[in-house]
């Protein structure tokens, strides 16, 4: 079932549930109205019955009496449909009766309340035949009951015209809302049958499309084009990262590639070699291996950084105890490199304490050690290390003496396998500072560099205090 369909049903039997109510209501309202009319009138039937019941038993009625008689006679000037009134004494005896066709018997219970409450209504049966009774008091013959009944054609008639004319506007209510429901809900999701026709154009090999927007942005169509217009835009940025990686890892893999199959061929040009010879082959062979061995663990991690943290396992980490281990590493890396740390003031052993997954942090940190130990090879600096607390993060701080990074180079750093200018001379693949950001993003934190030519480099790692 489409969605207009769909919305066209439900809008139709809304509208229909309405009207239908709505006539119900109006139906009996005026049922309840034209019964209560009704049974006034036949109460006023039952004080002429009385009136002329006892005038007709009172010889030396007076003048007021039968004037009120008389007012009585000329309010009630016609008979109603099958109209009868009768008379019953305080035994309960029928005295006196008037009117069309054979009295139906009332019951005795029934007379009972009449004479206690002074009035009631006799429950009406189903041809809108109605019975009233009132207590009619007279000094010389004592308290009287008298009834009237009669049947309510009018409201009969007028009611089953209604019950028609009701009917018939709801059935053609309901044609014409089944008729606008569809034209307004096809009106309602033109929009969005455009924006099925645009998506349907939009492909991998072109992303640069986006969705047109229709009126303004804050109803639900414009936000969701905007919405997919953001997504558009991070697929794209996406793509193009993508694309931007495969080539330079391409690149980067071809290089030891090269070397390796090179030697190899090389040494397989000479029909003999001296040992020394195949000495220095393997051991060429054996460092472009190692290079190649290095640069796809680096392109796993980076792999690995960029999952779903819901899909990583996390723990609490002490940094003050992982930047030890890290230390331990960089120096059989790096035996002649100075690293110092400073570990700031604590007030428990808590204080450097994050929620992380440890094996990433530690490749994290260990790569920001390693790039400011091979930089600061030439200069023989110091590397220092200093972990602090603030009240709303933790941070580490490294900081080289090395030859620096331009302000161009300084934009690009966090670019897979940018190598800058400084450094083509020191061995690296450039996804150490890329590896690093994609881990602190996903551990919640961030890295911020800061260099100048011939200053050095600092590096910011930030964890946010949970």
């Amino acid at each position: 079932m489409t969605i207009r369909l769909r919305l066209a049903q439900q809008f139709g039997a809304i509208l229909a549930v309405t009207l239908l109510l709505f006539a119900l209501v109006t139906y009996f309202a005026t049922q309840q109205s034209r019964r209560a009319l009704f049974t006034q009138s036949l109460f006023k039937r039952t004080l002429v019955v009385g009136h002329a019941y006892v005038a007709g038993q009172n010889d030396h009625s007076d003048a007021g009496e039968q004037a009120s008689y008389r007012r009585y006679l000329r309010q009630l000037y016609r008979t109603l449909p099958a109209e009868q009134g009768r008379v019953y004494d305080a035994a309960n005896r029928l005295v006196f009766r008037e009117g069309q066709g054979a009295a139906k018997p009332v019951p005795i219970a029934w007379l009972a309340q009449v004479r206690r409450t002074g009035s009631a209504v006799l429950e009406p049966d189903s041809n809108y035949h109605e019975t009233v009774g009132m207590l009619y008091r007279d000094a010389r013959l004592g308290p009287l009951v008298i009834v009237a009944s009669s049947v309510d054609k009018d409201s009969r008639q007028q009611l089953q015209q209604l019950r028609h004319l009701l009917v018939l506007g709801l059935l053609v209510s309901v044609g014409v809302m089944g008729v606008g429901s569809w034209v307004f809900a096809g009106q309602a999701l033109r929009p969005l049958r455009r924006i099925v026709r645009e998506v349907d154009g939009i492909t991998a090999t072109d992303l640069s499309q986006r969705l047109t927007r229709i009126g303004g942005s804050t109803d639900e169509i414009g936000l969701l084009t905007q919405r997919f217009n953001r997504l558009l835009d991070r697929l794209e940025a996406a793509f193009a990262g993508q694309r931007t990686f495969v080539r330079d890892a391409s690149h980067e893999l071809r290089t030891p590639l090269t070397a390796l199959i090179g030697e190899l061929e090389v040494s397989l040009l000479q029909a003999e070699r001296s040992p020394t010879e195949y000495r220095r082959v393997l051991q060429s062979t054996l460092d472009s291996a190692r290079q190649l061995n290095e640069l796809t663990n680096g392109l796993l991690q980076i792999a690995r950084a960029s999952d779903d943290p819901s899909q990583v396992p996390m723990a609490a980490v002490r940094l003050d105890e992982l930047l030890l281990q890290a230390h331990e590493q960089l120096l059989r890396r790096h035996p002649t490199r100075r690293v110092d740390l400073d570990f700031g003031e604590a007030d428990d052993n808590a204080a450097f304490t994050v929620r992380g997954n440890e094996a990433l942090l530690i490749s994290a940190v260990l790569n920001i050690l390693d790039n400011a130990c091979k930089f600061s090879r030439d200069s023989g600096g110091t590397v220092t290390a200093t972990l602090a607390r603030t009240r709303t993060h933790l941070t580490l701080l490294i900081a080289d003496e090395g030859p620096g990074l331009s302000a161009d180079d300084l934009q690009q750093v966090f670019v897979p396998f940018f190598r800058a200018a400084s450094a083509r001379t020191v061995p690296g693949h450039g996804i150490g500072l890329p590896l690093a950001a994609r881990i602190m993003a996903l551990h919640g934190g961030t890295v911020r560099v800061k260099s100048e030519p011939g200053q050095g480099t600092q590096v910011w790692l930030s964890w946010p205090i949970s």
